[in-house]
């Protein structure tokens, strides 16, 4: 009889052994399962994943496991239904970190906080151009006509994937409407400009005439000082303009060029030509709506990347001549 009972407690204690077996498996999947969920999930490097409009959070999920982002959309369900809020989930598409959790996943995908994609305007950029860059970008939809000249703030533009370029333009156009607005507000009594689409005409002179940031004031006081006396601007891009529409010449400016009558070539009009021939940075706006206190009527390159000044003529023959040696020192004459 004393065999048999150690029979049957044999037995017992195999099925209890097996019993903390699965409890043990159990315990383990699941502490699997949370790791992924709420510390460190299985991509091994970011991820770019796109959620289409009308996607409810399982047809995410799926997209999540096809990626790599997750292990298990149905585990991610799961734990999303139990640890996660009831937000609806956003379409667009997210850039998924490195290792990033199903809890940060989720998190991203309520919060919208969708991948960031720039198109760059530099300052002085042609509308033309503009137009030829977003035109470019292979990620933005639909066409769009040559902007306005000056109509367009230069900055860094984000947008997203399939977003329209007219959408794009139209911010940018909005930046630009609000910075010379604020701009023209804080204008000095100093300034010559009667209006902000003056400021802008003046600023995008500014802006191609000069390419450091210190002497803008100085250029704009120029111009200012020579409109002041009903002195022609005589402004090299001015010409430029009507001939390539603010693309490079790449050669020299011809005398024909300069003699020619048109709304733009301020060697042969007087006073600010029709229209802006750049888009004109912020910064070159404020020069010229606060010009330097300069009595500089000319300005020539100095060499160096920047220009020389001076308040009469035969200041600026003098300084025309240096520029004259060191060109020929550098075999360019």
């Amino acid at each position: 009889m004393a065999r048999k009972r150690r029979r049957k407690r044999s037995s017992g204690g195999r099925i209890g052994c097996l019993l903390l077996i699965v409890i043990a498996v159990a315990i383990g999947t699941a502490g699997y399962f949370w790791y992924d969920w709420g510390i460190s999930g299985p991509a091994e490097k970011p991820i770019s994943v796109t959620i289409s409009e009308g996607s409810s959070l399982t047809s995410a999920a799926r997209v999540l496991e096809e990626e790599g982002a997750i292990r298990s959309a149905q585990t991610f369900l799961r734990f999303a239904r139990f640890f996660g809020s009831d937000a609806p989930i956003r379409t667009g598409e997210y850039e998924v970190p490195a290792h990033a959790s199903g809890a940060q996943i989720l998190e991203m995908l309520q919060s919208g906080k969708v991948k960031q994609r720039f198109v760059t305007v530099p300052e002085g950029m042609p509308s033309i151009l503009v137009r030829e860059r977003l035109m470019k970008e292979p990620l933005l939809t639909g066409e769009v006509a040559v902007p306005a000249e000056g109509s367009v703030l230069p900055d860094s533009y984000s947008f997203e994937r399939g977003e329209a370029r007219s959408a794009v333009l139209k911010r940018m156009q909005a930046a630009m409407d609000r910075a010379l607005a604020q701009a023209w507000k804080a204008r000095k009594p100093t300034t010559v400009v009667k209006s902000p689409r003056e400021a802008l005409i003046l600023a995008s002179i500014v802006e191609k005439e000069t390419a450091v940031p210190s002497e803008r004031r100085t250029v704009a006081a120029v111009y200012s000082n020579r409109l002041r006396i009903g002195m022609r601007l005589q402004a090299d891009p001015t010409t430029i303009y009507p001939i390539t529409q603010g693309k490079p010449l790449g050669r020299r400016i011809r005398q024909s060029e300069l003699r020619a009558v048109n709304g733009y070539n301020t060697y042969a009009i007087e006073g600010l030509p029709e229209g802006p021939i750049a888009n004109p940075g912020l910064a070159s706006i404020e020069a010229v709506l606060d010009p330097a206190p300069s009595k500089a009527l000319y300005f020539v390159a100095d060499g160096k990347g920047g220009h020389v000044f001076a308040d009469t003529l035969e200041q600026h023959n003098a300084n025309v001549q240096k520029w004259y040696k060191i060109r020929r020192e550098r075999g360019e004459m």
